[in-house]
């Protein structure tokens, strides 16, 4: 059994990594932190996993020694602690953002402060498992994706790798409420929230940096939008395709990168409600959906994809990339189908 203790359990993520390994059969989860609740049982933070588990919190101070140690922080805090925690495990998956960046200066400039040790950079392979598989199994340490560049860098990398679009490409992101954290804020307070498509990020995105990371030699431009959702990200991408791109060409890409990803699925069909992508048939799934249309009036390629942002944006993501590292098999723990109606 894969010994697996999670720091930060109290937040969204932290809950999902709960939900997902309390089930998974070759981990035991050793211990969950949390600076506010410790002491206390998860379930009360994560009342669906109430008779799953008698685990309670503990304070960061008690950690002890485990196989993988998953890091579910808020943005900032992990940098300072990271050498600590690398005593602690011989593997971790950090789900915040202090790693993903591979350049010190691009990191500062998008988050706005000075990395505590950005010679630890280079240590950590960027979570995606469709992008990195090969690099993940090798890895001692991951730094999962963020949520709205997961989807976005997976429903272009088979065009820009096969070359298929030209270089600048414009991301309309959805966005639920679920990736703005536990946390309130006058944002997230009901009467501001609810009801809401509020354009709240036309420009200036942070995950700008990771997709231009990821597919270099992209120029990328993200609007992000708050919408009435408790989970959920789709993201309608424009794009120019090269001349005398096809459909075929498109389809081509997609079935020869992604065509043996347990979960990857293009969804583009003739008729019926969920002919493109619909993040509300994804709540709980770890699958990504990816859907495309060419506009050949406008010389356009409108690509359409669809994730739940907590699982195979963030908890998924996390859990995908270590059974990789573990070498178990890839999907353990992470098949379940979602929910129709819902």
């Amino acid at each position: 059994m894969i010994k697996v203790s999670i720091v930060g359990g109290s937040g969204y993520a932290g809950g999902e990594l709960l939900r997902i390994l309390l089930q998974h059969p070759k981990v035991h989860i050793n211990q969950v932190t949390s600076r506010q609740f410790a002491g206390q049982p998860v379930s009360l933070v994560h009342p669906n996993l109430r008779k799953s588990t008698d685990i309670c919190f503990i304070s960061l101070d008690q950690l002890r020694k485990c196989d993988v140690l998953i890091i579910a922080l808020p943005n900032g805090v992990s940098m300072g602690l990271m050498n600590r925690f690398k005593n602690l495990a011989g593997k971790i998956i950090d789900l915040g953002a202090d790693f993903r960046l591979h350049n010190q200066v691009n990191f500062t400039r998008w988050y706005h402060t000075v990395h505590a040790y950005p010679e630890l950079l280079s240590d950590f392979v960027y979570g995606i498992s469709e992008v990195h598989r090969e690099e993940i199994r090798k890895a001692k340490y991951v730094s999962c994706a963020g949520c709205e560049a997961t989807v976005s860098i997976l429903s272009l990398y088979p065009l820009v790798k096969n070359e298929l679009i030209e270089n600048e490409v414009i991301i309309d992101a959805k966005m639920s409420s679920s990736q703005a954290g536990m946390r309130a804020s006058l944002s997230s307070h009901h009467p501001e929230r609810s009801g809401v498509v509020r354009s709240y990020m036309p420009t200036g995105h942070r995950h700008t940096a990771e997709i231009e990371q990821e597919l270099s030699g992209l120029k990328v431009g993200i609007s992000a939008t708050a919408i009435d959702m408790v989970r959920g990200l789709l993201v309608t991408i424009h794009a120019k395709p090269k001349k005398n791109v096809s459909e075929k060409d498109i389809w081509n890409a997609y079935r020869y990168v992604y065509g043996n990803e347990p979960f990857i699925r293009i969804v583009k069909e003739k008729s019926g409600l969920y002919r493109y992508p619909e993040p509300k048939i994804l709540q709980g799934t770890n699958y990504c959906d990816i859907g495309f249309e060419l506009d050949q009036h406008t010389n356009r390629l409108v690509i359409i994809g669809a994730i739940d942002n907590l699982v195979k944006g963030t908890a998924g993501q996390a859990v995908q990339a270590m059974n990789i590292m573990f070498g178990i098999p890839e999907a353990l723990g992470l098949t379940f189908t979602g929910l129709h109606p819902i």
